[in-house]
């Protein structure tokens, strides 16, 4: 893993730690809650807890894009800002488990680049090492890490032998995930600009979109350590395999362009997979975010009702073809 990647890892765990012992789910909550009532905001995607999404590693500092996008709404903060970042660094000097994370997380992304089997015991044997009884947390920190930095889900599939597989949030077979020539997952990424489509009413404006990536410091035009060239990928890449879909904006002089969610998108995830996803990002549930979620009810009882529908009419047709069947018992003379 490059150095700058891991560096981004490192600032990320440390503010985790420094997260979780000053706030609380309650306050997560309000977070939200008012985010959804407050559409005007500099950041309506992210709030102040974007700090949980991958960070940008701006200047090679841990200044997290959260963090960021916090200064720019409430400069008058500037001050305490400043002295929560010094606790972090104090928290994260403390907390001698934040290495290994940050050293589970390269493990685990070198195992899916390779498409190899994950087992507790390589994971204790090649990273953990002495801290196997902390295993449970620093495994929960890291997957953590894999899944809103690459839109990856670490799951255990046999209990009895600890092993473990990658699941996409997306329903993506191993040969179709959303990678670029680094062999990188950019599910994340793209399930960062689902969310702010769906929060703008399914349509954001390109300039919306930018917005809410620049807080976490992936520029156009600039490469990222983890999603390449960001613009490459979102107006070309994720456009060609139909995840997304970029559009002038009708009658826009000098033209404008915005981002829609591409057939792909409406058939892999949901509006619901979606939302969760965001509300992992807030450390809340999607109830947090009631029109959005109300919405994403509504998605949900719309696609079971296709599913039945659908199985209604897959039953008709076979007993319809078992009917048409000739007996098997009538043999020609």
């Amino acid at each position: 893993m490059p150095r700058g990647q891991k560096s981004k890892l490192r600032a990320r765990e440390k503010r985790r730690q420094a997260r979780s012992e000053t706030k609380g789910l309650g306050g997560a909550q309000a977070t939200a809650a008012e985010e959804e009532n407050s559409p005007s905001s500099a950041s309506p995607l992210l709030g102040e807890r974007s700090q949980n999404l991958p960070t940008a590693g701006i200047r090679n500092t841990p200044k997290s894009p959260q963090r960021a996008a916090a200064v720019s709404c409430a400069d008058s903060n500037e001050g305490a800002n400043s002295q929560n970042e010094e606790s972090s660094d104090e928290s994260y000097c403390e907390d001698p488990l934040n290495d290994k994370v940050v050293l589970l997380v390269e493990f685990l992304l070198r195992k899916y680049q390779e498409k190899k089997p994950i087992t507790k015991a390589d994971m204790l044997k090649s990273v953990i090492k002495n801290k196997k009884y902390q295993f449970p947390e620093i495994l929960k920190r890291a997957s953590e890490h894999m899944e809103l930095a690459f839109g990856i889900d670490l799951k255990e599939v046999d209990p009895i032998r600890h092993c473990y597989t990658f699941v996409n949030k997306l329903d993506l077979t191993a040969d179709d995930m959303v990678i670029d020539e680094e062999n990188t997952p950019k599910t994340g990424l793209l399930m960062i600009v689902l969310a702010v489509i769906f929060k703008k009413g399914n349509c954001a404006t390109e300039e919306e979109v930018w917005k809410v990536l620049n807080l976490m410091g992936v520029y156009a035009g600039k490469k990222h350590s983890i999603y390449g060239e960001p613009r490459k990928v979102l107006t070309q890449k994720l456009v060609q395999m139909k995840y997304l879909e970029y559009r002038q904006v009708p009658n826009s002089d000098p033209p404008r362009y915005e981002f829609l969610w591409g057939p792909r998108a409406h058939v892999e995830t949901s509006k619901m997979k979606v939302l969760e996803f965001l509300a992992k990002v807030h450390d809340t549930t999607p109830s947090a975010f009631p029109s959005c979620y109300e919405e994403a009810m509504k998605d949900e009882e719309e696609r079971a009702r296709a599913r039945t529908e659908a199985k209604a009419h897959s039953s008709a047709m076979a007993s319809a073809r078992a009917k048409a069947k000739p007996s098997s018992s009538s043999c020609p003379k």
